[in-house]
């Protein structure tokens, strides 16, 4: 069954296992032309009540948690093949809606499909254990779901960031309501058809669209939510934190980052030059994980930006129908923040070694960009651009290369390039970041656990961890009478 036809198709929300219209529409964009080519249902805060109503009752009614686990966790793993026999149509639409090469987004349906997988086979490993208290006394823990797992998901990868979660709170036996990005929510609508062909029921997920300050803020506020997932800015995500602790639910929060990579005078430099092009241009730069900032020792400074200046130059930038290197960014909003930021940093004293203005044509583009000259204190230094924009910073002692990589408000991942693993190892333990990649970004995969630092958030998504957001521990102590 194919969702989505033609571009004059009209998507809607899905609540309680059905399509809901509304009289309220978002436009959708193609960020390679600017046009707009598709349009989705707008949910209220009706809508919202009703997604949130849907969910609980499914989980009152425990339509999942009477599900045995190991049943659930074929269920699960059903929704990650429904993605992977419908790739490539999931892809094309993902492309047209979010601007990425094609070859980015079958990554992408293939990542989403992956955590499907992952949790899924995981479902009946939940166990709990024993305590022991001493004779006439059975002690034991159990883990029981949450009950409504509320999620709000950003647009820079809004397939695979659907899926992480949904696919741990639903192996764990939690109903869900998903808030999908405003700028890019059609793929999404998959993850309906994949819960309706894995056999869940109605209410187990609910999929609605709107804007983060009207849709969101509801979805956030909601008083019978359980818990609460939410991937974005600082700022938003202080009022999802605050939104959460007045209704007492605990959240998980990723914030985004500044992530800096050091390389040290005995790096690989091509396998150097290798993680910058996937760290910095993949998703056009719009990933919380990129690799934002290099700091590179003096003794190859000089060497290291001519050669990711050379690399970037043959980078090749167009729609992401043409099957490019890199697409466009996503909308006009943020291709104007990234080009901007490029501005005022050149203005502080930055020089730009490739790129740092809008391409001459139609739609959202921004080359790949490498400022050198760059220096801590300067905003592109300090605060997240979010586009294919790299600053260069240089550095003497191991000392100030860790001040450096430290000294942002974030803490998300980090990189270190060396061969001195001793080396590795002592930087990895002092520097300030959930995740540290060793001689290669991006290393590590869905079963390593991510999560920041400081105001990069807190809570692990992926790997098992991601699985003790949507439990709660229930223990039960029981007393013996002895034997008479």
């Amino acid at each position: 069954m194919k969702f989505y036809q033609a571009q004059n198709d009209m998507a809607q929300n899905y609540i309680n296992g059905q399509w809901v219209d509304s009289n309220k529409r978002i436009d959708i964009e193609n960020p390679a032309t600017g046009e707009v080519f598709a349009n989705i249902a707008h949910a209220s805060e009706s809508d919202v009540d009703k997604a949130v109503q849907a969910a609980r009752e499914c989980h009152l009614s425990r339509a999942l948690v009477k599900v045995p686990p190991s049943e659930r966790g074929r269920m699960v793993r059903k929704m990650g093949e429904y993605l992977l026999q419908n790739k490539q149509e999931i892809a094309h639409l993902l492309t047209l809606e979010s601007g990425k090469p094609l070859w980015e987004s079958l990554i992408e349906v293939a990542s989403s499909a992956r955590y499907f997988e992952y949790y899924g086979a995981q479902a009946d490993t939940m166990e709990g254990r024993s305590v022991p208290l001493g004779d006439g006394y059975y002690d034991f823990t159990h883990y029981e779901p949450y009950g409504v797992s509320a999620m709000i998901i950003p647009w820079n990868y809004p397939l695979e960031m659907t899926a992480r979660s949904l696919s741990a709170a639903l192996t764990t036996g939690n109903a869900c309501v998903v808030k999908t990005p405003e700028l890019d929510p059609l793929t999404n609508c998959y993850l309906a058809l994949a819960a309706e062909y894995a056999g869940f029921p109605a209410g187990a997920v609910n999929l609605i669209c709107g804007y983060g300050h009207d849709t969101g803020a509801a979805l956030a506020n909601h008083p019978l939510i359980n818990q609460l997932v939410f991937t974005g800015s600082v700022a938003t995500g202080v009022s999802v934190a605050t939104a959460a602790a007045q209704n007492i639910v605990p959240c998980v929060l990723e914030l985004g980052g500044k992530s800096a990579a050091i390389a040290y005078e005995d790096a690989d430099l091509d396998n150097l030059v290798e993680s910058v092009r996937w760290g910095v241009l993949f998703g056009a730069g719009q990933t919380c994980s990129a690799m934002s900032r290099l700091i590179v020792h003096q003794a190859i400074y000089d060497e290291v930006v001519e050669k990711i200046a050379t690399m970037m130059q043959n980078i090749t930038v167009g729609a992401g129908v043409d099957d490019k290197d890199m697409g466009p960014m996503i909308s006009e909003k943020q291709r104007n923040r990234a080009e901007n930021m490029c501005i005022k940093a050149e203005q502080q004293g930055a020089q730009a070694a490739f790129g740092g203005r809008r391409l001459n044509r139609d739609g959202w583009f921004l080359p790949p960009t490498l400022y050198h000259n760059v220096t801590p204190d300067m905003e592109l230094a300090q605060q997240e651009v979010f586009g294919p924009v790299l600053a260069v910073m240089k550095f003497t002692t191991e000392d100030e290369a860790l001040a450096i990589s430290n000294g942002t408000d974030y803490g998300l991942v980090a990189g270190v390039f060396t061969r001195d693993i001793d080396r590795a190892m002592r930087a990895a333990q002092r520097i300030e970041a959930g995740q540290i990649f060793i001689n290669e970004w991006f290393a590590g995969g869905i079963e390593t656990p991510f999560g920041g630092y400081k105001k990069s958030g807190y809570g692990r998504e992926k790997g098992r961890e991601a699985l003790l957001n949507y439990v709660q521990t229930k223990n039960i102590a029981v007393r013996i009478s002895s034997v008479r």
